[in-house]
């Protein structure tokens, strides 16, 4: 599937369903349970490496574990590129592409900096996008809303970066782990009719409201390999 079909699966109030992967078997049973993509998620496959989130691992082993997925699956491979590894665009975009992938997120919170200036970000994807050509489905994520204590406060902050990454050329916007129902639908008919991205969390809305809500595209981030993880660790318990 090319990235032109990927981006006409993502459809505001009928959203693209991703359970995120984190190696080639896991990405091999997203598509036995019949989604037509995989996305990854760059936690889990750092920490199932041996390395902390957060451009913790190494950046040849983050695109090894993706080369390792799209050499078994035949749907289209979207991955978590972070925020962009210290890369130029031109590279990044040129390795995406050689692995065989068609979508990448890019977040806008550098590691040990903090958030990043919005021109600085819409500048950075604007550049991935000219290297990338229609090749890439570009999700940029929008990180002002994590620890926030009043996501009301900071979501004209959210609107605008949103707002800048799509006019510099991103296919979508992610404002990652909006809590209040309200607040995401603000975003979401602030930057219409832009697909949006959210994450289906415990603590946040659920499949149907946020379909209801408008949003195009669904993450579960690191939560299924969180589970698993919590399901080895109970049955190794009960064996000790």
């Amino acid at each position: 599937m090319t990235a032109a079909k990927l981006r006409d699966l993502h459809v505001p109030g009928r959203p693209l369903v991703l359970p995120n992967a984190w190696d080639a078997d896991s990405a091999k049973l997203v598509v036995a349970a019949g989604f037509p993509v995989v996305a990854t998620s760059s936690a889990a496959i750092a920490e199932s490496l041996g390395y902390a989130d957060g451009q913790g691992a190494p950046v040849a082993e983050m695109f090894a574990a993706a080369a390792r997925i799209t050499r078994v699956v035949d749907v289209p491979v979207t991955v978590d590129a972070e925020s962009g590894y210290g890369l130029s665009a031109v590279e990044l975009a040129g390795r995406l592409l050689d692995i065989g992938v068609v979508g990448c997120n890019l977040e806008d919170t550098d590691p040990g900096r903090g958030v990043r200036p919005a021109g600085e970000q819409a500048e950075f994807l604007g550049a991935v996008r000219e290297a990338a050509g229609d090749g890439l489905v570009l999700n940029a994520r929008v990180d002002v809303f994590l620890g926030a204590d009043d996501e009301q406060a900071v979501l004209d902050e959210a609107v605008e970066r949103a707002r800048a990454y799509l006019d510099a050329g991103a296919d979508c916007v992610y404002p990652i782990l909006v809590r209040s129902p309200e607040v995401l639908r603000a975003f979401v008919a602030a930057v219409s009719p832009a697909a949006v991205n959210a994450t289906l969390w415990p603590g946040g809305p659920q499949r149907e409201q946020l379909a209801e809500l408008g949003v195009a595209r669904i993450s579960l981030g690191a939560g299924l390999w969180r589970a698993s993880r919590g399901w080895l660790a109970e049955r190794l318990a009960g064996l000790s």
